[in-house]
């Protein structure tokens, strides 16, 4: 996959929520550029072009980074706070997706700054419709911002 095409970055480590997320995404053909991280450390390589991904672009940041909580070598909390710290990526809509009923983890989201914060449903359908409705407001409903550095459309044409 180009790197630099990417509609979607999932961070999350749990291979059934991955399958399920896909399945959701894909069955309404909201998304076909989707990447994958596992872990925290990935997630982080990805938004700031580092290590493995030093090849990509900040002008081509991913529409919509669906971020897990618990995640190994550096947790969602921690990628979330380094995202929108950063003023070339805190324009990227990141929604919290998580098995966390914790209160303070929800309130710790906000307060960083995510634009959303869902519970996984435990029920496959729910999950299912769950994953279905953001991505049609995040992809499809939400305006996007303009990547710092990066020029519209219409000023490229002219």
């Amino acid at each position: 996959m180009n790197h630099g095409e990417v509609e979607i970055l999932l961070v999350e480590d749990c291979q059934e929520d991955v399958d399920l997320t896909l399945h959701a995404l894909r069955r309404e053909n909201l998304a076909n550029r989707i990447l994958i991280v596992r872990d925290g450390e990935e997630a982080l390589d990805f938004l700031f072009c580092r290590g493995p991904f030093a090849d990509r672009s900040f002008e081509k940041p991913p529409r919509l980074v669906l971020l897990d909580l618990k995640l190994p070598k550096v947790d969602g909390i921690e990628v979330l706070r380094q995202t929108k710290a950063h003023p070339r990526t805190r324009i990227i809509p990141v929604v919290i997706l998580t098995s966390s009923k914790e209160e303070r983890d929800l309130v710790r989201s906000y307060d960083l700054g995510a634009n959303s914060y869902i519970q996984k449903p435990v029920d496959f359908d729910k999950f299912r419709d769950t994953v279905k409705q953001l991505g049609l407001y995040w992809l499809i409903t939400n305006q996007a911002a303009i990547p710092f550095g990066a020029k519209r459309v219409t000023e490229l044409k002219r």
